[in-house]
């Protein structure tokens, strides 16, 4: 299901970073996210909601350019 704000999202497993690119274009890393986390958002029937809930303000980030 497409999401309102998320325009898409890759995780890294190796370097455990979820990268996540809004639909306002910004462009952010999350570092040290775990697995669990990561296969919770690829479940989440919302991502937005999943990525409120979960995500922000839990992990460190940074925006990318």
């Amino acid at each position: 299901m497409p999401s309102s704000v998320i325009r898409s999202w890759n995780y890294d497993p190796d370097d455990a970073r979820l990268d996540i690119v809004f639909v306002s274009g910004r462009r952010y890393s999350y570092h040290e996210v775990p697995d669990r986390v990561a296969q919770g958002m690829r479940k989440a029937i919302s991502k937005g909601s999943y990525f409120n809930r979960r995500i922000r303000d839990h992990f460190r980030f940074t925006q990318q350019r």
